[in-house]
Order: structure tokens, then C-alpha cells, then sequence
């Protein structure tokens, strides 16, 4: 690895951030496999060290959680029962949370869709924020008693946007989702303002994951094999959506001067280039 040059190991983070999957990467590059998998897990240990380390004090106001699914080796329905559950193989999840305002995501979390890992989640989010917020999820009941451990009773304004979905078109259940019939919205603590109880970006920011990871991608065997480099690459798709990728409606809002999340949230004064990520393998 020390024989690569800060040149090449960008121009493999830049084709892995783009969607290509570790084999294509390792063709376009004219590098191994193993090149490239040695490389996403220095710098997905790297990222998700820094990204630990400055995501603290967050000026979020208004935040939307979502969850995520994808599976490492099977899909659950295709694993051993003694293996279901360990994260090894299986179906997993990634909670996620966007900040509204800046679009940044402030922390993520790869387990089960259970309580637990809700809490996990929820707790690592109200340690990164620095005052009261304005907090969204779906319907999920596992968020509810997160919630309230992680801020306290009344601690946060919470609201649910439960939706009721109804069959999904006929005929196209494996490509189309189910039609939404109806959404409501529940105040569970605090006074959420009910203009601004959505998960709209969250599950928008859920679309522009599955469309930049590869093993994201359903219905094709590009998925994860280990868990450990399902991590990773999630490590370094937050890292490069938050401080490398300029947001379309950020800029605009700049006045044309291309901004990232991390730039709207004040945690940079540029957008990063990949080279930048690359010197965290220095640190």
C-alpha cells in the first residue's frame, strides 16, 4: 500500500465514491482487488475516526431520522437461522440522520432494526448536537423509548409522520414501492412545529446512498460480503458527502458558491478535495 501515490489512492476513493463496485474499481485503477479493499479499510477507519471527532457541538436545529436496509453475504431469508441476527450475514440496517438545514449527516449507525440499535443510534445523535431540537422519524416504535432515553423526557421535540401504505402496483412488487395513502403526523413530546415534521430528506438522502454505494444497489450481487467492509464504505460515503460533494440546493442558496454539508454546518471553510481525505491515513 505504501507504494501507492496520494494520485492513485484518490483516483480509487473517486471511483468508489461514484458508485463502481470494488472489481470495476480495480479495473478502471489498474490495481488488485485486495489493493482496493486494503485501501477502503485504512481510509474507512480514518474517516470514521475523524468524523467522530469533529461531528460534536452541532448547530442542528431540525433533524429527520430514517433507517435503511441491505444485507452482508444473504439476505436473511437465505441465511441459517443460527447466523440471522449476528451482522455477519444477514439483513442489516443503517440508521441515519440529516440535519434539514445544512443537509449534513451528523451520525450514522449500522445494526438490527430493533430497540437497541435504536437506542444506540439515538444516543450517539444527542451527544453530537449542541442545543434543543426538532427531531422526525417514520413510525418505528423502537424510536420512541430511544428517544426519550437519549434526550430525556420533553428534552426534544419529537414527532412521528406515520404513513399507511397500500398494495404496491400490480404486477411490480419487486420494482415499485407500495403507494402511500395516507400520512399522519404525531406529536409524541415537546412542541414540534407541525410545518416542519417530515423524513422528506431523509428518505431523499436514502436514494442518494443506494444510487453511490454499489453493494447498496438492489436486486444484483453487488452486495457486502463482510461487515467489516460495509463499514467502511459507509465511513467513506459520509465522509465524501459531507465535506467532498457540494449540495445542488446549498449552492444555490450560496449564491453559485458550491457548499457541502460540513461547509453549511461551519465545520470547513472549502469543499474537500479527495487528496484531503487521503492525508487522514497520515494521522
Amino acid at each position: 500500500m505504501n507504494r501507492l501515490s496520494t494520485e492513485k489512492r484518490a483516483q480509487i476513493l473517486s471511483a468508489l465514491c461514484e458508485g463502481a463496485s470494488v472489481s470495476a474499481t480495480a479495473r478502471q485503477t489498474s490495481t488488485s482487488k485486495v489493493t482496493v479493499l486494503k485501501l477502503l479499510a485504512d481510509v474507512g477507519e480514518a474517516t470514521l475516526a475523524y468524523q467522530q471527532r469533529v461531528m460534536v457541538d452541532l448547530p442542528c436545529k431540525v433533524v429527520e431520522v430514517d433507517e435503511i436496509w441491505s444485507f452482508v453475504g444473504s439476505k436473511d431469508r437465505n441465511t441459517p437461522k443460527e447466523q440471522r441476527r449476528s451482522l455477519q450475514r444477514g439483513d442489516v440496517w443503517t440508521w441515519t440522520a440529516i440535519d434539514a438545514d445544512t443537509k449534513l449527516v451528523p451520525c450514522w449507525h449500522v445494526g438490527l432494526r430493533d430497540a437497541n440499535a435504536a437506542s444506540l443510534f439515538l444516543t450517539d445523535l444527542a451527544s453530537r448536537v449542541s442545543g434543543r431540537i426538532q427531531l422526525t422519524s417514520d413510525g418505528h416504535q423502537a424510536y420512541v423509548n430511544a428517544v426519550e432515553a437519549a434526550f430525556g423526557w420533553n428534552g426534544v421535540d419529537y414527532a412521528m409522520l406515520v404513513k399507511l401504505y397500500g398494495p404496491s402496483p400490480e404486477g411490480e412488487r419487486r420494482y415499485s414501492p407500495a403507494v402511500v395513502i395516507s400520512a399522519e403526523k404525531e406529536t409524541i413530546m415537546g412542541n414540534p412545529d407541525p410545518d416542519r415534521i417530515s423524513t422528506a430528506y431523509a428518505e431523499r438522502a436514502n436514494l442518494t446512498m443506494r444510487m453511490s454505494m454499489r453493494r447498496f444497489t438492489r436486486l444484483t450481487n453487488a452486495f457486502s460480503k463482510k461487515l467489516a467492509n460495509h463499514v467502511h464504505a459507509l465511513s467513506l460515503y459520509f465522509m465524501h458527502y459531507n465535506f467532498c460533494r457540494s449540495h445542488v440546493t446549498l449552492t444555490k442558496a450560496a449564491g453559485g458558491i458550491k457548499t457541502t454539508p460540513a461547509m453549511a454546518a461551519g465545520l470547513t471553510d472549502h469543499v474537500w478535495k479527495l487528496d484531503e481525505i487521503v492525508a487522514l491515513l497520515a494521522h
